[in-house]
Formats: structure tokens, sequence, C-alpha cells
């Protein structure tokens, strides 16, 4: 959920009392604060106890505590030190009874340690590679966004028992592998990044087009993930790489209000209202990406941006420098070579050398991408292009066998009755 947004149902926002609540503070204030504040209070306790379970249950109590009061005092000016205080007290009542962490009691006499690092320790370990991709996505969500398990079983249209039994396994996992609670050394910050951001990019694309259920985009979603991606920016405010993709989401969503039809249904670039897209968003993102260029460490995710914003500073279809994305995905080609790279080359080819080029070109790629329904599409379009209407029809009626979204489905369905 992005900050000041308020959009989760939230088990814990649940928990609050409605007799007597003020209009101010907003949802949205106590969203806001309640982000920011829990994945850093979670970090926090996590380092302190070495136990993910505990650390979290000690900030839901802290949590509800200040649903309680702060609809009627007010929101203190130091939230996190007023959650801090409540954690720490929650804390030892709760830890007087365990033996094993008797010792740790000391620390917890003292208002907590915030480390800069806290933080950015917790995401590197929930996104550690020994853990399964759907486990990261869980624990990241529930740990850094604070999120609760049926707000992840919702975003990702699955049970709670499942979003419960994937963090199970996951803390299981980083307490039996002994996996560290720290930032990974520079010899392998690199690779280890390159997961984070991975899991992060996954994120939002599944909230940018859902493969699951009937909403064609679920905004929020792909909004937690542009959050956590600005809190790596400012946990790792050298890294280039975090800025681009940061910059990429941001272009994403800037487009977001003119993807779709009043019916819900996705509207092709072509035919997008440019009116509509968010010009400030785009500026902001443009501003970006030259921060992270002038550090002169291009990356994947920085070339990706800068084909999307291509298209975003374009103000007509007609003005779109197709040669410069061309060129552009020839660099991110070198960087990261990949089938679905090549297919999105030949898609900006077609504008440039034309349709029977471009076709050429993803032709070749049949037998790695036969079950991606984007390259059957991108074939049904230049087929169409060309004239060979039948070939096209088969190649779009085999592309909606192979997608699930509803937006997707219903623009396939409609060019197979044009053809």
């Amino acid at each position: 959920m992005a900050a000041g947004r308020g959009r989760r149902d939230s088990a814990v926002l649940g928990a609050a009392p409605t007799v007597g609540v003020p209009v101010e503070p907003s949802r949205d204030a106590l969203t806001s604060v309640f982000r920011e504040e829990s994945g850093r209070l979670t970090a926090a306790l996590v380092r302190i106890l070495g136990d993910f379970d505990i650390a979290e249950e000690i900030v839901q109590d802290a949590l509800v505590s200040a649903l309680e009061r702060w609809p009627i005092d007010g929101i203190p000016r130091k939230p996190g030190a007023w959650l801090q205080t409540v954690a720490r007290r929650r804390a030892l009542d709760l830890l007087r009874r365990e033996t094993r962490y008797r010792e740790k009691l000391m620390e917890l006499t003292w208002p907590l340690r915030q480390e800069p690092d806290d933080r950015l320790r917790l995401i590197f370990t929930c996104c550690h590679p020994a853990l399964a991709r759907e486990a990261q996505v869980a624990l990241t969500l529930r740990t850094i966004c604070g999120l609760s398990v049926a707000e992840i079983a919702r975003a990702f249209l699955t049970s709670e028992a499942t979003i419960a039994k994937r963090l199970v396994r996951a803390r299981r996992k980083i307490a039996d592998a002994g996996i560290p609670y720290r930032v990974p050394a520079d010899d392998e910050l690199d690779e280890r990044l390159r997961e984070v951001l991975a899991v992060l990019y996954l994120m939002f694309n599944e909230g940018y087009l859902a493969h699951v259920g009937p909403e064609p985009m679920r905004r929020d979603v792909a909004e937690d993930a542009t959050w956590l991606t600005e809190l790596l920016t400012r946990l790792l405010p050298g890294e280039p790489e975090p800025v681009g993709l940061l910059a990429l989401m941001r272009l994403h969503l800037a487009r977001s209000s003119g993807r779709f039809n009043a019916r819900g249904e996705l509207v092709l670039l072509r035919e997008q209202d440019r009116s509509l897209w968010d010009r400030k968003m785009i500026d902001s993102a443009t501003r970006l990406l030259e921060e992270a260029a002038r550090q002169k460490r291009p990356g994947p995710y920085q070339i990706q941006a800068a084909i999307v914003a291509c298209h975003a500073e374009a103000l007509s279809w007609e003005q779109t420098d197709w040669p410069q994305i061309v060129a552009l995905y020839d660099v991110l080609l070198r960087m990261r070579p990949s089938p679905v790279v090549r297919l999105n080359r030949a898609i900006a080819l077609d504008h440039v050398a034309g349709p029977d080029v471009a076709l050429a070109e993803v032709d070749v790629l049949a037998s790695e991408l036969d079950g991606y329904y984007l390259f059957h599409a991108t074939r049904a379009e230049l087929l169409r292009a060309l004239d060979r209407r039948a070939e096209a029809a088969t190649a779009a009626s085999r592309a909606l066998k192979l997608t699930t979204n509803p937006a997707e489905r219903a623009l396939l369905q409609k060019r197979i009755g044009e053809l």
C-alpha cells in the first residue's frame, strides 16, 4: 500500500474501536505511520531477539494499542518512539516467562537502538535465495510492510492457511539453514541485490497485470512493491539499480489510468488517451533515472526504465522514438540476453523495419516461448499487419488459451472476432 493511501482493510485496522473515533487522525495518516514504523520496529526486534514470530507478535500488539489510543489522543509527535515504548513493555512481559530470552532483557530495558541498516538486513534475509520465491514475497510483505496473513492471502488470491504455511516454512528454513541476519559482504552484494530486486519486480508485475482473479490490475500490490523499492533506495543510497527499478515502476504507474477503458478492457498503447497519464509522476521518474545515470553504472532496470520513458515522454504515438527504443533493447540484450527481451525488441523493430522483418525475429523464438502468451499475441498482431488473417486468428487463439488476465482475454477475443 502506498504511503498515505490507506487502502488496506486490515485485520489490525479492524481492531480499532468504532465508538467515539474522531475524523482525525485519518485512516490514511494512521496507515502511513504504521507502514513506516512497523517494519523498522520489526527489524530492530528481529536483530535483538533472533525470532521472527515473537518480533511480529510484539509489533502487532503495539499497533493494536496505537489503534486504541491514537484515534482518541491523536498521533504522537514521535510515533516511532511511542510504538517502541509499548513494544518494549510487551516484550518484557512476554520474555520474562522465557528462560532462553532472559539475557535479552537487559537490551530491551533501554530504548530500542535503531541501527540504520536494520530494515536492510531484514530485506536481504526475507529475499535470501535459499527461500522459495513465493515465500520470499510473503515474508517481505509480512515483516517489512506489516501486512497481515489475511491481507497477503487477499492480495494473491489464495487461502490464509496457504500463506501461513509459507511463512512458517520460510522462518523454519531461516533458522534451520542458519541464514544470517546481515547485509551481504561487498563481494556478494551485487548478486544478492539482484535477487531482492527480482522479488520486488515480480511483486510489482503481479499487481500491475494480475495473473489471477477477476481484476485486471491490483494497484495496491503494485504500490506496495513500489514503496518497498523506494525504501531500498533510501537504505542503499549508493546503488543505482534500485533507483532504476523505482523509476521503472513509477513510469508504469503513471500511465496506468489509460490502460483500461470504462468496462475494464485493456487499451493498447497506440490507442491510449495520453491526457490521462500522470505527467508529474513521469517527470519525477525521469529525474530518478537521470540520478541513477549520473553514477555511471548502468544496469538492466535502468535500461528498461529508459525504454518506458521513451514511451511516456512521447506526447503522441506518432512521436515515439522507435529507433532509440530498439537501440536500448540492443543494450539490454548485451546485459541480460533472454528470449523475452528479444521478443520485446522485435515488437519495437516492427515500427522501424516493418512487420515482415519483426515476424522473422519472432519466429526464431518459437521453441523457447511457445508457452508464453505474449509470444503468440505478438505473432497475431504481426500476421494481422501482413494480412495473413487465418494464421493471425490461430496465433491469437493460442495466446487466449495461455492467459488468465480478464482484460487480456477480452482484448484477444475481440481480435479473434475481427479476424
